[in-house]
């Protein structure tokens, strides 16, 4: 069964007139920043590779490892096989942690095993790629959300363990305390079922702030 996807201008659209017709924050930020640019996509594996690398890391040094880790594959692209074969020397090399390093060989395993198959995820739906990918070591619901909106584009993710985003909906929302999960949820009731366009725009309204005050 398709999925409507976020990368195709029409349903990104659609979205942003739903957020902004239903929350009269989002709405402004809709109108502040206008459409916002995305990139949507990727080969699933490298996405979850960087997925797991970016855990708890500030994005420029997750990038400089991601980078690292190529590098020492020889490829053009993150292949499991050759991220299997991988030694963890190398790896370390590239500043992996010992922790990640297993989640990065849990991965890899299942993949060059056939007990992922991660081409096939597009067609199944959030609930149960969810559920497939928390098998592996390391992926948690926030590596899934990340999946769910970046690679696939759908729709209606909400990250609600995201720090990005709790620290954005604190600053836009004016809360005194850092929202949790139930928090936000009650505030992202009406965002249904286009979550994934809010929480895009509260992400570039955190960036745009962090930019202005540093």
């Amino acid at each position: 069964m398709p999925f409507s996807n976020i990368s195709e201008r029409r349903i990104f659209q659609l979205g942003v007139k739903h957020v902004s017709r239903v929350d009269p924050k989002i709405c402004e930020l809709v109108r502040k920043h206008g459409l916002i640019e995305l990139r949507i996509g990727g080969a699933p594996f490298e996405s979850l590779v960087r997925a797991i690398i970016s855990q708890q890391l500030n994005g420029q040094v997750a990038w400089s490892i991601f980078k690292k880790v190529k590098a020492s594959l020889g490829s053009k692209h993150v292949d499991a096989q050759l991220l299997h074969r991988l030694s963890i020397s190398k790896l370390r090399k590239a500043g992996v942690s010992p922790q990640k390093i297993r989640y990065l060989k849990d991965l890899s395993l299942r993949v060059v095993k056939g007990q992922l198959d991660l081409d096939g995820l597009k067609s199944r739906p959030d609930d149960e790629v969810i559920k497939i990918l928390d098998e592996v070591k390391g992926i948690g619901p926030w590596t899934a959300h990340m999946f769910l909106l970046f690679t696939l584009g759908r729709t209606d993710v909400l990250p609600v363990g995201d720090l990005g985003i709790r620290t954005s909906i604190q600053q836009v929302y004016t809360l005194r305390h850092l929202p949790d999960g139930d928090k936000i949820k009650k505030i992202a009731r009406n965002w249904h079922p286009y979550c994934s366009i809010a929480s895009l725009y509260l992400w570039h309204a955190k960036d745009i702030s962090a930019r202005r005050i540093t």
